[in-house]
């Protein structure tokens, strides 16, 4: 027998997760879009080496954007830790200690006689990827339903299951951030002399 006061629960949705629509591209992922690429092409012609980092940097952080707008968060925020965090700051940090006078006078000309090739190439290649991704029969299969796994319960288990891993791994990398501040302290206290 069943109670009269029973009430209806209806299923939680998630609610970063939303319905797919495939009639527009929405206004803010046109913008990251844009901005994105806008960047990266900076980065490529741009002859400041410290100005191309930066825009290296906003390349990344666009890239990231885009992926936290596609609900893949864990994705999104590695790409922030990684890329930005550690691969751009390193090459920026790479540039700001191994410039010197030769490299501020010598100006390298942007264009060369092989742009007409690599253009030519990137264009065949987004020619073969536009025609493999239309003909494909994977884009008219149903929209497959998000992860049930969360950035938060990831977290959890590195700091339950991993913490001694990634402790060592954390005194590693700060044992050498030390040691290559130090090798470029001697340098320019050798070349100070």
């Amino acid at each position: 027998m069943r109670p009269t006061n029973a009430v209806a629960v209806a299923p939680v949705e998630n609610p970063c997760v939303r319905p797919y629509n495939d009639s527009a591209m929405p206004l803010p992922f046109s913008i990251t879009a844009v901005l994105t690429l806008a960047s990266a092409i900076a980065a490529m012609t741009l002859r400041n080496l410290v100005h191309c980092a930066l825009c290296l940097i906003v390349t990344f952080a666009g890239l990231a954007v885009l992926f936290l707008q596609l609900n893949a968060q864990f994705v999104g925020f590695a790409q922030v830790l990684v890329y930005i965090g550690a691969v751009a700051i390193l090459i920026l940090f790479a540039i700001l200690l191994t410039r010197s006078n030769e490299m501020r006078t010598n100006l390298v000309s942007t264009f060369s006689s092989s742009w007409g090739l690599g253009i030519a190439v990137a264009l065949v290649t987004f020619g073969s990827l536009a025609v493999a991704i239309v003909s494909s029969t994977h884009l008219k299969d149903s929209v497959p339903k998000p992860a049930t796994i969360t950035v938060k319960q990831i977290g959890n288990a590195l700091m339950d299951n991993y913490v001694l891993p990634l402790e060592v791994i954390g005194l590693l990398l700060t044992a050498a951030m030390i040691g290559a501040a130090l090798i470029a302290m001697r340098e320019t206290e050798g070349k100070a002399k």
